[in-house]
């Protein structure tokens, strides 16, 4: 490869240096500044984080990849890319597996990758991260000489750095990593990750980085199962409370009795089977996070004690006089409609108020598009792992039912569907096979599109075909733009391409629409 081409693919990315641009569109140029110096069918860039690699950007692989979380130990030719000190090309015959195998997006048949090349990334000379290449004729890198992806390399770690410049710039002063482990430790649980690029999840992050940085008390609302308890974990890991430990308990497990001896502790001899003194979750909690968990199944009688810890700090353990002073952040949840509870005399107004400081609501899971294909990617490679497989990927037609269904039990019916599916599959194959796809059919969802029409009202059908037959087109025009720009997470070229328009024809059309 002659200079020339390195360098005209090098020079747009060295003036990227300068700019300041978002970190997924900076990433995304970057591959495909690499793709475009480097012919191959995908690309990915992966950051090193402990003992995983995670997907930052991918360009030719499926969107569930974005969701996966690789095992460094679990992945040979991860491993060897990482001990490398520059790059590597393995042979097209090599029996490593290749984690990539069934993630060729667009492939439902050609499924296994044949000509794979990678390069670490070094950041202030310590491992950052991987880039990788894949193809599928085996003798597509043979041409490529190494040291122009070295090149490529070294540019992708000084972009790579810039990009985190600017976010440590943007953020706090803490290190988001470091405080994360200490959470992690003072919790006894393993970090959980949220995902997502929907425009409703990016809300919600940008909520939980504001809240969380204040003292105040929060209510998390949102159907069962999308994931509220991940939600006050996030706020407390971004709080200044984050070394301190975050408590839990779910109100709705215990009866009142037992509710009260779990909240405020007992002393012995409070009641039957009282043998020990004991502290309560507040106390248990003191200097961190409270996490009251199905908030809307306490009685009267346990509201009103709890305003009075939350109003003075001060608490009481069952059978005892003495005051007890806690400094504790308090978090709850909840599905139910609090404030028509309180209409309907079930719940304190006063109690309600002192909860609902700062509401946040979680989105349901139909609501963030094609966040279910990355969730799904981040599940998938959980049961991969867990079963032993190669490879665990998702067919085209069985993205579209994930992406059509309705999800009435949330991410965690996404979790256990997954999970169900991919050992249903197993179990129907006569031989473990080196790459297990999942269709529509293991799946086993209803016709999510066909009900949804079914049970559309009359009215809303009408609205979209009666009137001015400019607005209706023009509306129609919105809606289907506005849909492929919220699938591409807002990048315009790629949304061009899918619609089949010219750039620039599509920027002028959104203009004429009212959309820019």
């Amino acid at each position: 490869m002659t200079a020339k081409p390195l360098l005209t693919a090098l020079l747009p990315l060295v003036s990227d240096l300068s700019r300041e641009l978002p970190e997924g569109e900076r990433y995304r140029r970057l591959l495909e500044a690499m793709r475009a110096l480097l012919p191959c069918d995908a690309a990915a860039l992966l950051r090193l984080d402990g003992e995983w690699l995670v997907p930052l950007a991918v360009d030719g692989l499926s969107t569930d990849t974005l969701g996966r979380r690789f095992k460094v130990s679990e992945h040979p030719r991860f491993q060897a890319l990482l001990s490398g000190p520059g790059p590597t090309r393995f042979a097209a015959d090599s029996d490593l597996p290749d984690p990539y195998d069934g993630l060729v997006d667009g492939l439902d048949d050609h499924l296994e990758v044949h000509d794979c090349m990678g390069c670490p990334l070094f950041i202030d000379e310590r491992p950052w991260g991987l880039l990788t290449l894949d193809a599928l004729d085996p003798e597509r890198f043979e041409p490529i000489e190494l040291d122009a992806l070295q090149a490529f390399a070294s540019l992708a770690a000084a972009t790579v750095n810039a990009a985190e410049r600017i976010e440590r710039l943007n953020n706090r002063v803490e290190d988001e990593h470091q405080r994360a482990e200490v959470y992690r430790q003072a919790s006894g649980q393993q970090t959980r990750e949220m995902i997502g690029q929907s425009k409703a999840h990016k809300r919600l992050v940008e909520e939980i980085s504001l809240v969380g940085g204040s003292d105040l008390t929060v209510l998390i609302t949102g159907e069962t199962g999308v994931g509220k308890e991940l939600v006050a974990q996030a706020i407390h890991a971004a709080s200044p409370r984050a070394d301190k430990p975050i408590i839990s308990l779910n109100c709705a497990a215990l009866p009142d009795t037992l509710v009260e001896s779990e909240l405020f502790g007992h002393v012995r001899g409070a009641f039957t089977g009282a043998m020990n003194d004991r502290r309560g979750k507040f106390e248990l909690a003191n200097g961190g996070t409270l996490f009251l968990d199905e908030v809307g199944e306490l009685s009267l009688t346990v509201q009103a004690k709890l305003l009075r810890v939350l109003q003075s700090g001060q608490l009481q353990r069952l059978g005892s006089d003495k005051e007890h002073q806690v400094d504790v952040r308090l978090i709850a949840a909840t599905n139910r409609d609090l404030a028509e509870e309180v209409r309907s005399g079930r719940y304190r107004a006063d109690f309600y108020h002192r909860l609902s400081v700062y509401p946040l609501r979680v989105p349901a899971l139909r609501d963030r598009g094609r966040d279910v294909l990355l969730l799904s990617g981040y599940f998938l490679e959980q049961n991969r792992s867990r079963m032993g497989l190669n490879s665990l990927r998702l067919n085209s037609d069985a993205q579209a039912a994930l992406l059509a269904y309705d999800w009435p039990g949330n991410v965690r019916e996404l979790e256990h569907l997954i999970g169900r599916s991919a050992l249903k599959a197993l179990g129907n194959c006569k031989e473990r096979p080196k790459i297990l796809s999942l269709s529509a059919a293991d799946l086993d969802l209803p016709n999510a599109s066909v009900e949804a029409a079914a049970e559309q009202p009359a009215a809303s059908v009408t609205q979209l075909v009666t009137g001015d037959l400019r607005e209706a087109t023009e509306r129609y025009q919105r809606q289907l733009i506005g849909a492929c720009l919220e699938r591409h997470n807002n990048n315009w070229a790629s949304a061009a391409r899918e619609l089949g328009l010219d750039r620039a024809n599509l920027g002028r059309m959104a203009k004429r629409l009212g959309m820019k």
